[in-house]
């Protein structure tokens, strides 16, 4: 029976997930994760990984804890490898303990590996030290989930309080404290997002942080009482401002700017972080769910005759790495492919092909499918390909000129994609205040289901959005959907698609200067 691993996210960005953590993302059979860990950290699982959101968000239903209990002793004695990933630090607030003697109960090895909790994390990246030789000997932490609960008498007599889940209880936390006896004047700071690209403070006293405040989404947030908040501006000025100005650089070209990726899901960090360094806050939500096919039975059968083929075409890295998933399944590496050759489509497949220590033999130009077979290095009439590709919805043009030029063509499903259930809740409440400046596609299908997905949530305007594409097929897409698309790559890859919503971002600062 193999080990469950309770890991601690950390603060919800990827820059904060630990080095164990991020190793033992990479050999998960089965991922449960909670709302508030970063999606990008999906990207790091392997595409066979079964990926379980059982996130807990605040006033929503969620996972009852319970059912969390059963699922992880459920495919722990499945014998798969299973990590349950936690928001913060799986001891602070994580509700472990349930978890801990559902799994004891069944025998199942676990281990529990730290995060950074948003308890110490927040206020620092806010520039509030939680203690000073002058003002705050030390600090008590409580969740204000339950006002009711907490022992308000007490906690007025401490230098220094933290509360999480506290957004929507503010104006409780300000008169509980004043009634127990803090000063009205007392200091307080509320940290929303930290240590993301959206992170905000807002600062006043408990008399006036709730008008200060009002109309503010304030969740996740971190909430800090005492005369430390003070030393913001007193004494931590020049650090807190090295980490605004890096957050909110106007001479960045994206800078002021929300852009939605539209990806599959564990997919775009690279997409994001480009986008995060040029200024944007880069929200993501999934639009394709990538799996197995309904059937290994093709797939099979092709790696067993594969010395029959002459080439190996990959349209998109998830053919490689569902291929590549199998072989291992089958006991193979890439060394089973020795005598094949290797054709692939963009730029990430490649990719995908050289973290597997192979290079392809042929890419065509401007990394577009169309035009594999004009720019073939080879006839290839009486060549024999196999081609891994998406179950349905597949285009069929490429293996109809294969085929239409005398090639023998096998595709075979290597894997299944589909539309998800709903937008992430961060991508929605930004698309319903009408946040967002940029959508991005980098498929055909992602315009689809993103559609889909917009009409099924309803109350969203698109109008004042822009549509990016990565490509001509892509866009076609957009003109089906949505009749409009504001702007298309010039190089059909992810960076030209970046580079396109720079020239975009740049031309609307010109208009307006």
């Amino acid at each position: 029976m193999k080990t469950v691993y309770i890991v601690g996210a950390g603060l919800g960005d990827v820059d904060y997930l630990t080095v164990r953590g991020r190793r033992l993302l990479t050999r998960a059979d089965v991922l449960i994760y909670d709302a508030l860990a970063d999606d990008r950290l999906l990207e790091w699982v392997p595409s066979s990984c079964l990926c379980l959101d059982v996130g807990k968000r605040g006033g929503k239903p969620s996972t009852p804890q319970s059912d969390i209990d059963r699922l992880l002793v459920a495919y722990c004695t499945q014998g798969k490898q299973v990590v349950r990933l936690k928001a913060g630090d799986p001891f602070v607030f994580g509700r472990s303990a349930s978890e801990i003697r559902a799994l004891k109960a069944a025998n199942c090895p676990f281990e529990v590996v730290p995060g950074i909790s948003s308890v110490l994390a927040a206020p620092l990246l806010a520039g509030i030290p939680l203690t000073d030789t002058q003002l705050s000997s030390g600090f008590a932490a409580s969740s204000a989930h339950d006002p009711d609960a907490l022992p308000w008498d007490a906690l007025a007599q401490l230098d220094t309080l933290v509360f999480l889940m506290g957004g929507r209880k503010l104006a409780a936390i300000c008169q509980r404290l004043t009634q127990a006896g803090k000063l009205p004047q007392t200091p307080i700071a509320i940290v929303r997002w930290a240590g993301r690209s959206q992170q905000r403070v807002w600062t006043g006293t408990l008399d006036n942080i709730v008008n200060r405040t009002a109309g503010e989404s304030l969740s996740p947030a971190v909430i800090v009482v005492g005369e430390v908040v003070q030393l913001r501006d007193a004494l931590w000025c020049d650090v807190w401002n090295t980490v605004e100005e890096s957050m909110v650089d106007e001479t960045r070209p994206l800078a002021g700017k929300t852009v939605l990726v539209t990806r599959s899901t564990g997919q775009s960090s690279d997409f994001q972080g480009m986008l995060s360094a040029a200024g944007a806050n880069a929200l993501s939500t999934p639009a394709l769910e990538i799996g197995p096919p309904s059937s290994w039975e093709a797939l099979d059968a092709a790696i067993d005759r594969r010395s029959e083929f002459d080439w190996v075409i990959f349209s998109s890295s998830n053919g490689v790495d569902f291929l590549f998933d199998r072989l291992q399944n089958k006991g193979l590496d890439a060394r089973a492919l020795a005598g094949l050759k290797i054709a692939v489509v963009g730029r990430k497949t490649a990719k995908s092909l050289d973290r597997r220590g192979l290079q392809p033999d042929f890419i065509p130009p401007d990394f577009v499918a169309d035009s594999l077979v004009e720019h073939f290095p080879e006839p290839v009439a009486g060549r024999r390909f196999l081609c891994p590709r998406v179950e349905t919805g597949g285009r069929e043009l490429l293996m109809r000129q294969f085929t239409e030029a005398g090639a023998q063509v096998t595709m075979v499903p290597a894997y299944e994609s589909r539309c998800p259930a709903a937008l992430t809740p961060e991508a929605l409440s930004a698309l319903r205040q009408g946040t967002v400046d940029v959508v991005t596609f980098a498929s055909s299908k992602t315009v689809k289901n993103f559609d889909r997905l917009v009409e099924a949530a309803g109350g969203i305007s698109l109008e004042k959005v822009a549509l990016a594409s990565i490509g001509p097929q892509t866009t076609e897409s957009c003109l089906k959907y949505f009749d409009r698309c504001d702007l298309e790559a010039e190089e059909f890859t992810i960076d030209g698609l970046y580079q396109s919503i720079v020239r975009w971002a740049d031309s609307r600062s010109t208009r307006s200067a």
